[in-house]
Parts: structure tokens; sequence; C-alpha cells
């Protein structure tokens, strides 16, 4: 089991739900994401998404756009990213997911890309661009690893292909709220709460709901329906302000994590 798994199997024992922030790796440094991260396990959330920073991202908004082109610009590097985190790993205790794009597990070898992740303290990888038709191979990769390969279903995913898509997937599914790319709603579509209820009646992994999540309300009327909540967009504008001051981008990121986690109960 990861620590995911382990994760999840404790969240359920105790009725409890997971909050999954995301935040850019290297932005615009790996101290300061470093400081995020364990800023975001003393306010008690559950774990972290980690996206690497790509060229031509799949799904992301303008918001998570802007912070990838930043870390670029300063030229962050994979193995950076891995470094730090590892350096980090005896006082970083949650489990973290790294949002990656195949492209960049295809460069490395999905082998070497698994090994080099755990290593770091990784404990699975969300790779939106990887079709379930084509994610055979790393799934089979991530399974003899015992790492997680989490993969996503879509408002407009006909069933039998999400049902496909969670038999290829561990630790969790990767359930989008939306259709188009990730940012802050102010609204959720219609028949959500729904579509995520009969999934989960047909598959035992846990389901976390991602894309437009970035208020109280929100997390109050998925909560009960999800295993877990990820909010990415919201927290990532908290912190673009860290060139300027880190101490601020961190307090305003706070402030939010705090008030959705409250919502969570």
């Amino acid at each position: 089991m990861t620590a995911i798994d382990t994760l999840f199997e404790k969240l359920r024992a105790s009725g409890k739900k997971a909050l999954m922030p995301f935040i850019t790796a290297g932005d615009p440094n790996m101290d300061f994401t470093a400081k995020v991260l364990k800023r975001l396990q003393e306010l008690g959330c559950s774990m972290a998404e980690v996206g690497i920073p790509y060229s031509d991202p799949i799904a992301d908004g303008p918001v998570i756009q802007a912070s990838y082109t930043r870390a670029l610009t300063n030229k962050i590097k994979l193995h950076q990213i891995f470094d730090r985190i590892e350096q980090d790993r005896n006082t970083l205790t949650m489990p973290l997911v790294s949002m990656v794009s195949y492209a960049i597990i295809h460069r490395q070898g999905p082998e070497a890309f698994v090994e080099s992740a755990k290593q770091a303290g990784f404990s699975g990888a969300i790779v939106p661009d990887l079709l379930v038709e084509e994610s055979t191979a790393l799934s089979k990769v991530c399974r003899e690893r015992d790492f997680n390969l989490i993969q996503l279903v879509t408002p407009t995913t006909p069933p039998e292909r999400a049902l496909r898509i969670a038999q290829e997937s561990s630790g969790f599914l990767y359930f989008v709220s939306v259709t188009g790319i990730t940012g802050e709603r102010t609204q959720l579509p219609e028949g959500l709460v729904d579509r995520v209820g009969w999934l989960k009646s047909r598959t035992d992994l846990p389901i976390c709901i991602g894309f437009g999540i970035s208020k109280p309300e929100h997390v109050r009327l998925l909560a009960p329906v999800c295993d877990g909540l990820i909010v990415g967009s919201a927290i990532v504008r908290c912190l673009e302000g860290a060139n300027r001051s880190e101490d601020e981008a961190i307090a305003s990121a706070s402030t939010l994590v705090k008030s959705l986690l409250e919502a969570l109960g």
C-alpha cells in the first residue's frame, strides 16, 4: 500500500474527507515551494498536489499556466524538484502527488521517472494527457513499484469509459467537475453530485473532485459525495505575489485553506 492508500483508509474509517491543495513546484523557487508545503501540512491538509512545470499544459487555466511560466523562466528542472522534496521528507510527512505531463515521463522513461519520484517522496502521479487506451504500460510500471497512477474522469466521459479508467487507476480517481480548463468558478455545474455519486457506487477507489473549487460553499456541497477535494487555481493565485513578499503570499493562502478546512468539517 502507498501512503495515499493508507491515508484514504484512515479517512474513511473516521468519516473524514481529504483537502488536497495544488501548488506549482519552483514558483518562484523550490525553497518557497518547500515552505508552502510545510505550512499546508501544519494547517491540516491531508495531502498535496505538486505541479511539474511544463511549457504546453493540457488543461490548466491562466493562473496555473502563468505560474508554470514563472517557474520555467527561473530555469526550474525536474531533478531540482525531486532533490528539494527529498531533502524535506523527514518533516514533510503528508502524501504528495505530482501533476505531470506524460511527455516528461516519456522523456525520462517510465521506470526511471517512477523510481526517481518515489525516491524523492512522491506517492503517485496525475497524468492529465495520458489516454486510458495508452495507459496500460505505465499503469503496470506503477503497480509493480507500489506507486499510484491517478487518472481523470470528466463530465463528458461515457459511463463505460469511466469504469475502464477506474480499472487502470490506483490511489484515487480525479473527477473533473467542469468541462474546460482549471480555474475558479462562482458556480459548479448542475448534476455534478449525481454523476460523482453514480461513479462512487461502481468503484472502490476514492474519488476526489477538482477544477473550479475555490469557495467554502463548494466544499460543503461536494464533500458528502466524494472522498476529497482538490483546490488549485485559487491557492496558486494567493501565492503569485511571493516575489514581492513570501510571508504575505503564504498568509493569503493560509487564510483560504483555513476557510476550506473549516467547511470540510
